[in-house]
């Protein structure tokens, strides 16, 4: 459905919303990985209004710092006082009339605590504000709760009359279900023009918007109500039981549309997904998995059960279960887990593996090499085909300096090993259980700790482990050293 590019939308944000009993502006309060003003915002870019303003008020420090890094696109009007809904429309109008913007077209009023409405709501509410012609369009919805809101008001024949707030409604208007929702499309012309006109008297002393629809009728102009199909989508989020409600429904809508598209969710009511997050196709997600941020699943893989990624792209094929990993990068076919940690800049290579309690920071698995169990590796770079045996350390903190250690293709680090960075140990070569690697290992030899010195077996994988790749890689190795001298 298409549109005329509408000529702003306002987003009210400037309420302290206590109820939230918390030091973070309610708008700013997070479901499904984004804020709630940016769920709001995501929804209004999809009218591509040639001005997108947020009324901010309490907090406004840190709106406009979340603003500069989610949606820099965006200004900003000040409601110094909170003196209701249509004095916050009214900052927003003269700010723009102040940078000197006319209002020619179509403005569409939102509010920064409905973070489940979508932008194709928002589309068919322009298109049935435009196709009537109307002054202005109420965007309500039916509710099997309307307890509380405002209703619309309809005469016989289906047409808006009018809204009655929920405390001056008669008990006939208060069996009404279809409720407003506070946001609205306005000709933006005569919106700049009855802005001006809100009265303040009423019980509170404040302007609101809802005295708009009077007015314009009053003036012969037409106005409507258009409901959404959904009524979640106008449900505003006033206190932390409200936000878990919206998190819930919006988390249901991802599932759905994940599952529709391909992947298998096993139980969905302990399975969270964020909306920056993709999965591709015959992906398996089991109970207890929840992917956070812009984490990317390829296809084929199954992550979980107890799963929870953040910003980690996992490839085709891979299967990681009962691990935790940040900012990681888990190549294809490679298998994770169980009880695994990944931190920032941990890169597992195709078929690469990072077994039971195994902890990696800052490091390179290379393919088909495996940490199988019980060992941390952290600012290491290791080759193709290794093996990192159980119960190793990499000691990469001296207390000051981080150093790193590199471990080269098809390298057998034995039992109880202590890396001691910065080390490298060669291609092909072997430790023996319980070595702390102090000095570099050539390649092909056998590393052994012998009270507290190391002593190395030069030739040892090639007498020892002929035919293997890690023989193979260390003669190679020798062949580089040797072309290297000439």
């Amino acid at each position: 459905m298409s549109v005329n590019r509408p000529a702003a939308v306002i987003v009210l944000a400037a309420g302290e919303g206590t109820r939230m009993k918390s030091k973070l502006p309610k708008m700013l309060h997070e479901i499904g990985g984004r804020s709630m003003l940016g769920h709001v915002l995501t929804g209004a870019r999809e009218l591509d209004p040639q001005h997108l303003v947020v009324v901010v008020g309490h907090g406004r420090d840190q709106i406009r710092s979340h603003l500069e890094e989610v949606a820099p696109e965006v200004t900003t009007a000040v409601q110094e006082e909170q003196n209701g809904t249509g004095h916050a429309v009214r900052m927003a109008v003269e700010d723009l009339a102040a940078r000197g913007i006319e209002l020619s077209g179509t403005v569409v009023l939102t509010c920064g605590d409905t973070p489940l409405l979508r932008g194709s709501t928002l589309v068919e509410l322009v298109a049935a504000h435009e196709k009537e012609g109307n002054a202005l369009t109420a965007l309500s919805a039916r509710v099997p709760d309307p307890h509380g809101y405002g209703r619309i008001v309809r005469d016989a024949d289906g047409e808006f009359t009018g809204i009655v707030e929920h405390a001056d409604a008669t008990p006939e208007q208060h069996a009404i279900d279809e409720i407003n929702s506070g946001m609205y499309a306005f000709d933006g012309a005569l919106l700049a023009e009855v802005v001006q006109r809100l009265s303040t008297d009423n019980a509170k002393g404040e302007e609101y918007v809802t005295d708009a629809v009077a007015l314009l009728r009053a003036d012969g102009h037409r106005v409507g109500a258009w409901a959404a199909d959904d009524w979640h989508e106008v449900q505003g989020v006033n206190n932390r039981v409200q936000l878990s409600e919206a998190r819930r429904v919006l988390n249901d809508r991802l599932l759905a549309e994940h599952m529709l598209a391909g992947v298998t969710v096993v139980d969905p009511a302990t399975t969270w997904v964020d909306v920056q997050t993709t999965i591709g196709r015959d992906v398996l997600l089991e109970p207890g998995t929840r992917l956070r941020g812009a984490t990317t699943v390829g296809e084929d893989a199954v992550v979980g059960p107890r799963a929870d990624l953040k910003d980690t792209v996992v490839g085709a094929g891979a299967e990681v279960r009962e691990t935790t990993a940040d900012g990681a990068e888990i190549g294809p076919g490679a298998t994770v887990g169980p009880y695994t940690y990944l931190r920032p800049g941990t890169r597992l290579a195709e078929r690469a593996k990072a077994g039971a309690f195994v902890e990696v920071k800052n490091s390179n698995v290379g393919t088909g090499s495996k940490i199988p169990h019980l060992t941390y590796v952290g600012d290491a770079d290791i080759g193709v085909g290794s093996n990192i045996g159980c119960s190793s350390v990499f000691v990469n903190y001296d207390g000051v300096n981080k150093s790193r250690s590199v471990i080269g293709d098809h390298v057998r680090i034995g039992s109880d090993n202590t890396i001691v960075a910065p080390v490298h140990v060669g291609d092909g070569a072997y430790s023996g259980a319980g070595t702390v690697v102090r000095d570099d290992v050539p390649p092909g030899a056998l590393a052994v700790s012998e009270g507290h010195r190391q002593r190395n077996v030069e030739g040892w994988t090639r007498r020892k482990r002929p035919g293997t790749p890690s023989a193979e890689a260390a003669e190679q190795a020798d062949r580089h050293r040797a072309d290297d001298k000439q």
